[in-house]
């Protein structure tokens, strides 16, 4: 996950229930989605017996050596933290994670594959909390691809990991609606938070399965083997898919904005215009669009046929709505852009947009050239 999101767990905290035992649980994660899940699992009582996370990465305008935010908050925690380049090429540190005497692992958004000399280390099992519901997105980025494709709702299910790709049983899952004006920060936010809560619910059951063979504790567990009915990959995405085509039709292009957040990207006059927020101007999705919208698409003479007419270029600019944004035509219904930030500028929105880009009806955003 790209995006940062708020670290801090929002459920109650407490001690571990007196009728169970506090396990001993080793944490694989890298991004900010991943630190609410370990929080999570501390503010519930149990040992955090390390840390494993991505090496530290340059990041930022300044190009300085980072940890990941797993690693810095369990830092924070004072736990002892292991940032393997590849998990499967370090049998030494394999070994090391072995000795730590973890009785199960515990995986939100590592960013590596875990490898079969790894995954048959804890006696109770490897577990993923995974940010779709499966198999609906198995892969790297489902958050995104749910957005990409329009889909009308998500949710988490907590994975039992085996070799395939997100292809285990599951144990616990939980969906939720997806808002048509959402981005993927935000419902990644909401996402992180939904894996936590599970995670606290689906260990104290993965304790009480208690350990042997795989298939028989998986069988106590009640798991739900996955199908292939419904099956997609969420492939990572490339430079390419940032471009946005106004080619295409607002919704479309609106999905590309929210899914990417915050990385869509268009061209006004020679220079690369990150678009931050939209919204698409279809009468049928008025009841889900905001109120500056709504009046959009009810005010006479804004987005008239004559006005639509004489756009005949997807990407025009159709008009100027100093409270909303700028109106850009597309393949089928108008796009409301209501943030955006200009090449070397700082994020505008509304009115400051319009004067920051100084633009007029007639104006054209342009297919990307260059990155």
């Amino acid at each position: 996950m790209a995006s940062a999101l708020t670290s801090g767990w929002k459920g109650s905290r407490s001690p571990a229930r007196p009728d169970h035992l506090a396990l001993k649980i080793l944490f694989w994660g890298t991004p900010a989605y991943a630190v609410p899940s370990l929080d999570a699992l501390v503010a519930a009582g149990h040992e955090l017996v390390g840390v494993v996370s991505q090496p530290d990465r340059r990041r930022g305008r300044g190009k300085d050596l980072l940890p990941s935010p797993v690693k810095a908050r369990a830092l924070e925690l004072g736990l002892p933290v292991f940032t393997p380049e590849r998990i499967r090429r370090e049998p030494e540190l394999q070994a090391r994670l072995g000795a730590l005497g973890a009785d199960v692992f515990v995986v939100v958004a590592f960013g590596q594959i875990l490898p079969p000399e790894v995954l048959a280390q804890p006696p109770l099992g490897c577990w993923n909390a995974h940010g779709s519901l499966l198999p609906r997105w198995r892969g790297a980025g489902p958050i995104q691809w749910c957005l990409l494709q329009g889909d009308s709702s998500t949710g988490v299910g907590i994975m039992a990991m085996e070799e395939g790709l997100d292809t285990g049983p599951v144990l616990l899952e939980r969906s939720i609606s997806i808002g048509l004006l959402e981005n993927a920060q935000q419902l990644g936010q909401r996402l992180a938070q939904l894996s936590a809560e599970l995670l606290v619910e689906a260990i104290p059951r993965i304790e009480a399965a208690g350990t042997g063979p795989e298939a028989e504790r998986l069988a106590r567990l009640g798991v739900r083997v996955q199908g292939e009915v419904g099956l997609s990959y969420a492939r990572m995405l490339s430079k390419d898919d940032l471009v946005v085509d106004w080619n295409q039709s607002a919704l479309e292009i609106h999905r590309r904005v929210m899914g990417l957040y915050p990385g869509a990207v268009t061209q006004w006059q020679g220079k690369r215009l990150k678009l931050l927020a939209s919204e698409p101007l279809v009468a049928r999705l008025a009841s889900q669009l905001s109120p500056e919208a709504r009046c959009l698409l009810a005010e006479p003479g804004v987005l008239s046929k004559e006005v639509l007419a004489a756009a005949a270029a997807p990407g025009t600019v159709l008009a100027l709505a100093a409270d909303a944004g700028l109106v850009v035509g597309t393949a089928g219904c108008p796009l409301l852009v209501r943030a955006a930030q200009l090449e070397g500028k700082s994020p505008a929105q509304g009115q400051s947009l319009l004067q920051q880009l100084g633009c007029i009806p007639g104006d054209r955003l342009c297919h990307l050239s260059r990155f």
